[in-house]
């Protein structure tokens, strides 16, 4: 696996300055809408920033919009263009739904840990942030997202399968 793999207080600089970026574009509105979102604004990191599309109709999935060239060795293909059930097994897709109808219907930031053990990487977890984003109005229309690739502290019991954060 290629991707790049940072201590966990990298990981956390980095949401906190995505986090900083998307709150400077909200001004008094719950999410910033989509069309503010400037790639310049966050260049450094677009490696493993993806756009999801929430779905406008029950039953649709998620869909990736957009991911990052570091997020190819993630999920060891390309996943732009993809729902969620093309991308995860029906235990990971179900988790990844249930947190973004959170930020969804919330409209607020969802963040969390999982580790990688359905890759093969029971050694890695991701450390990720999901952040709202207007299309029309108010109404949640895409989700920005984060992805920091983290290893494990030596020693420590490797998690398995995904969970959310505590």
């Amino acid at each position: 696996m290629a991707a790049q793999i940072g201590p966990p207080t990298a990981a956390i600089r980095a949401h906190e300055e995505l986090f900083a970026y998307w709150c400077s574009l909200k001004a008094d509105a719950p999410a910033p809408p989509r069309r503010k979102i400037d790639p310049a604004g966050m260049k450094r990191l677009l490696p493993t920033v993806s756009l999801i599309e929430t779905p406008r109709v029950t039953g649709q999935d998620y869909r990736v919009r957009l991911a990052g060239t570091g997020l190819y060795s993630v999920y060891g293909r390309e996943i732009t263009g993809r729902s969620f059930s093309e991308v995860y097994n029906s235990a990971a897709a179900d988790y990844w739904r249930s947190e973004l109808d959170k930020v969804v219907s919330e409209r607020k930031p969802g963040v969390g840990v999982h580790s990688l053990s359905w890759r093969g990487a029971s050694h890695l977890s991701i450390i990720w942030i999901r952040l709202p984003l207007a299309t029309e109005g108010e109404d949640v229309g895409m989700i920005l997202g984060y992805d920091a690739v983290v290893g494990l502290p030596a020693g420590a019991a490797a998690p398995t399968g995904i969970r959310p954060a505590a």
